[in-house]
């Protein structure tokens, strides 16, 4: 579903701001992975995200979504392919507009647009019933204003405009880091259970090394914008956070990792 060949970037390059962000970075995704990203801070994992998203283009290398190449493609474009949950929960969602909507906008996206009325009764009837899903009760509150909502009912709804579609690579960046312990597991529960019923091949980041290790079937590390660890099926399942912290250094040669990671 995903093929990264070698792909590079490098940010102000020939300055004394030079940075790294990518260096002959690939991967491979099949159909149905799911993900989870871990790495030190400015180890290149968002760079990663908001290459294949197309915030910018690459320096170099490749990116196939689905057999098609989207390396010169525009991020508006390449949006046909792609959901994507950040890490703020202000952003994804248009604030003033109610829940209905933004998924209204969601369902939506890339379609011709006409000048017909905004959402019919079976559109509304349809958006209740994937709100219930949620189990937060906010399918009483279809004409609730997103920006009224806390961070966690907004993170759920941006999950569900972002999966609407049945996107071929949903990308989740650090989308439970803002939130509070209790939020962020209601969070990720409705996030594998999305996950795994539609079958989405999906790259999480996350600074938690436990969430890293319970979540996805598949692990990747890395650092200096490059992967130094890949690991999945049983011999994921049996990592605890202190092989992580090891791997880390053996391949890396550095003994530091964030606070942030080491506390998670």
């Amino acid at each position: 579903m995903l093929k990264v060949e070698k792909i590079s970037k490098t940010f102000h390059p020939g300055t004394i701001n030079e940075k790294t962000a990518l260096d002959g970075l690939s991967l491979t995704l099949e159909d149905g992975d799911f993900v989870t990203v871990i790495g030190g801070n400015g180890a290149g994992k968002s760079s990663l995200l908001n290459a294949l998203a197309g915030t910018w283009q690459v320096d170099n290398g490749t990116i196939m979504i689905d057999d098609i190449d989207v390396t010169k493609m525009p991020e508006h474009k390449r949006a046909t392919f792609l959901g994507r949950v950040f890490q703020d929960p202000m952003l994804g969602t248009a604030a003033t507009m109610g829940i209905d909507e933004n998924l209204a906008l969601a369902a939506r996206r890339g379609k011709r647009r006409g000048i017909k009325a905004g959402i019919s009764k079976a559109e509304r009837e349809s958006y209740r019933e994937l709100v219930a899903t949620l189990g937060l009760g906010l399918e009483e509150r279809l004409t609730t204003k997103v920006g009224l909502l806390s961070g966690g009912q907004r993170q759920a709804i941006t999950l569900l405009m972002a999966t609407l579609q049945r996107p071929k690579l949903l990308l989740l960046d650090e989308h439970t880091a803002a939130l509070d312990p209790k939020t962020a597991a209601k969070v990720l529960e409705t996030t594998n259970r999305i996950v795994n019923e539609h079958k989405l091949t999906t790259l999480m980041i996350t600074h938690n090394m436990k969430d890293a290790i319970a979540n996805g079937n598949r692990l990747i590390m890395m650092s200096n914008g490059k992967i130094i660890y890949d690991v999945k099926g049983e011999e994921k399942k049996n990592l605890q956070v202190t092989d992580l912290l090891k791997k880390f250094e053996e391949i890396s040669g550095n003994d530091q990792m964030s606070d942030k990671m080491i506390l998670g």
